[in-house]
């Protein structure tokens, strides 16, 4: 693999001084980033344009001093000599990150391993990207950490660990103001401020709380979920405001992640995941593949008892609150998250009234409160077994 790394930096650079010129209709790479998980590294490559790939493993080479890795070429993509020296990651499952042009059309991306069990890899659109997750139990960083100090740092099972620290993530933000509803209301404000209010009423039932952003700025989809997972939260609550065409469509939907979905909701999804419709189509066929996890379940009942809080607290008094809709959607937000996760959408921007509330302070303090109450109801749910005692 270091062979064909070198041969790639040897064919630019002879190209470069035979005046050879870039192929023509080649999409680029805007930037390689990477996130380290508890149980996983990611590493994101932003392109100018989708493109298909499949990720090879080679075994360690001893001999040549290869470690074990992983590589993926991308057709038609151009990444030239941007990336002169490896990209280092040393967290103990990927030692680095190789980017070189393997051929005038293909660049090829390897990852060098540290440890390794399995992988996942992800193509996403808006903007295009290819994500791929590794996954694996992290080498021991020599002269650093104590082997009971390995243990401590081992995130317990679900079915183990008490639900204390909850993520909430204000959709849109930044140059992305998300729907725009009656009277110029923006989705970006309104999820910032129901995330706000949320924040104040878990902490006063004894959660930990952290925002994915705390002002208007932009994040994208993997930063969302690298703060949430680097925060090592035990669930993820996305929030969001919906729009529709017909301006009498109202009412609160939380939503749980399943690659079914139904043509109103793919169009949403569409939109919350910054994609066109048609887009969605191969994300579901994505997510069939994917693994189903406890978290899936776990999912399911935050949302059944956020809804219940909602209906139960608020639909007295506004009665677009009364029943609040349980669904299910591919949205990127929920499955890039390995935790338990809902997205609520709070309401419809481009109903009158309902964007009048979304307006009122009163409204969202309830609406916080009632959300808030749902999630104490789910922490209660999951009390940590202790060993040698019964339940």
């Amino acid at each position: 693999m270091r062979r064909g790394v070198l041969r790639a930096g040897l064919l630019v650079a002879a190209a470069s001084s035979l005046g050879v010129q870039r192929p023509p209709g080649l999409a680029d790479v805007e930037t390689v980033r990477h996130w380290s998980y508890p149980n996983y590294t990611r590493i994101v490559v932003e392109l100018t344009r989708n493109t298909e790939t499949a990720v090879r493993r080679l075994p360690a080479n001893r001999g040549a001093r290869l470690p074990e890795r992983l590589y993926f070429d991308l057709p038609g993509v151009w990444v030239g000599r941007d990336y002169p020296e490896p990209i280092p990651v040393a967290d103990g499952l990927l030692r680095r990150v190789r980017v070189g042009q393997n051929t005038l059309t293909h660049t090829r991306i390897v990852l060098d391993l540290e440890r390794y069990e399995r992988h996942r890899l992800l193509h996403l659109s808006g903007p295009p990207r290819v994500v791929i997750d590794v996954f694996g139990e992290r080498a021991r960083m020599s002269g650093t950490l104590r082997d009971e100090d390995d243990e401590a740092r081992r995130p317990l099972p679900p079915e183990l660990r008490p639900v204390q620290h909850v993520v909430v993530d204000p959709g849109h933000g930044g140059r992305d103001p998300g729907a725009i509803g009656i009277g110029g209301l923006r989705e970006k404000d309104v999820t910032l401020d129901v995330s706000r209010r949320l924040r104040s009423r878990l902490g006063a039932r004894g959660f930990r709380v952290t925002l994915t952003r705390e002002d208007d700025r932009s994040l994208d989809l993997e930063e969302r979920t690298a703060l949430a997972e680097g925060a090592g939260g035990d669930v993820f609550v996305s929030v969001h405001a919906n729009a529709a065409t017909r301006r009498g469509v109202q009412g609160i939907e939380i939503y749980t992640l399943d690659e079914d979905a139904q043509r109103q909701t793919l169009r949403l999804a569409a939109r919350e995941n910054g994609v066109r419709p048609r887009e969605v189509n191969p994300l579901q066929r994505l997510l069939a593949r994917l693994r189903v996890s406890e978290a899936s379940a776990r999912s399911s009942l935050l949302a059944t008892l956020v809804n219940r809080e909602i209906a139960a607290g608020m639909g007295k008094r506004w009665p677009s609150a009364r029943d609040p809709a349980l669904k299910k959607g591919p949205f990127y937000v929920l499955y890039l998250s390995s935790m338990p996760s809902i997205l609520v959408e709070v309401g419809f921007l481009t109903h009158r009234e309902e964007a009048r509330r979304l307006r009122d302070p009163h409204y969202l303090d309830a609406l916080a409160e009632e959300i808030a109450d749902g999630l104490a109801g789910y922490r209660g749910r999951f009390v940590p077994v202790v060993a040698g005692r019964s339940p």
